[in-house]
């Protein structure tokens, strides 16, 4: 019998009962990252806030709050909005980042791009036009998408 009348006993029972509860994790919060990994295909459209890297292929939309990063080995068909947007893969279609976009050198924009401040570095190609804003756009607010240029 253990302190106070308590036998030994119980306590390791109420131990173990409670051990298990401490190793869930907490699924409160959303996940702040996602990532589509090298071989892997995704078709739809992605919405949501947080970062998505891109390692495989996305072929739809991708509307974020957030930032999109595209891997070297990345590849996205479809327009992509997000408030940043770096490119080291490739993107084919419109292009809106509310805040910043960065063409890496080994990166590849087929299609039109809309922000206030853009980087491309030495090796990066922009095949499309390109439409810059004089500020950043203020939360809460959107621009149409880049409309493609047709020749009459």
């Amino acid at each position: 019998m253990g302190l106070f009348g308590r036998s030994a006993r119980a306590d390791e029972e109420e131990t173990f009962v409670q051990k298990p509860h401490e190793d869930i994790p907490d699924l409160s919060e959303p996940p702040k990252s996602t990532r589509i990994a090298a071989g892997a295909t995704v078709s739809g459209t992605l919405r949501g806030e947080g970062v998505i890297e891109v390692e495989g292929t996305v072929e739809g939309e991708i509307e974020l709050k957030g930032a999109v990063m595209v891997a070297p080995t990345g590849l996205v068909k479809g327009p992509v909005t997000a408030d940043v947007i770096h490119i080291a893969g490739c993107i084919e279609g419109v292009v809106c980042a509310r805040e910043h976009l960065l063409l890496q050198k080994t990166g590849s924009l087929e299609g039109d791009m809309t922000t206030p401040s853009l980087v491309v570095e030495d090796g990066g190609r922009l095949n499309g036009r390109s439409t810059m804003p004089p500020h950043p756009q203020q939360p809460g607010t959107s621009w149409p998408a880049a409309e493609p240029q047709t020749e009459e």
